[in-house]
């Protein structure tokens, strides 16, 4: 790519104008991960963790921040998200949790950042959530997976 897409003529910040674009459905994944001790896992498997339904809330907030992107992500446009999903799995061998996050819509833009917002939200419940037993958890791996729609997909 030899322009940037994001830079107007005089060096500034700007919002891609995508007024010409088809509206077609656009769907993406990401992913993530929370590490942490084992103790950590055996605490929410057995829900002693001392804020309560530690997985549940998290991809509930996974959710909310997709739906808010465009408010934390200055370039961003809003858009109708048709669809979002955020899956937490636990995974010993990590040991740790396995986030994954899915958005839809359809419009002129893709959702991959709304799928990255949702996968980060819900890691930093995750920690927030588990702090009081685990500081030294690591949240880390996040990226997109696949994006369908538009002229560039993976």
């Amino acid at each position: 790519m030899s322009e940037l897409t994001h830079v107007d003529a005089g060096g500034r910040a700007s919002m891609v104008d995508v007024g010409d674009k088809p509206a077609t459905a656009r769907r993406a994944i990401a992913k993530g991960e929370l590490r942490c001790a084992p103790a950590t896992i055996e605490a929410v498997t057995a829900g002693t963790a001392p804020k309560g339904a530690v997985i549940s809330t998290a991809e509930l907030a996974g959710v909310m921040g997709a739906k808010r992107t465009a408010d934390l992500v200055p370039l961003c446009h809003p858009l109708p998200l048709t669809k979002v999903a955020v899956r937490i799995e636990i995974d010993p061998v990590l040991p740790g949790f396995r986030i994954e996050g899915e958005t839809r819509t359809h419009g002129k833009t893709g959702v991959e950042m709304e799928a990255m917002t949702a996968v980060s939200v819900a890691c930093l419940t995750l920690y927030d959530m588990l702090k009081a037993i685990d500081r030294d958890m690591v949240i880390g791996g996040i990226s997109v997976t696949m994006k369908e729609g538009g002229k560039s997909a993976w």
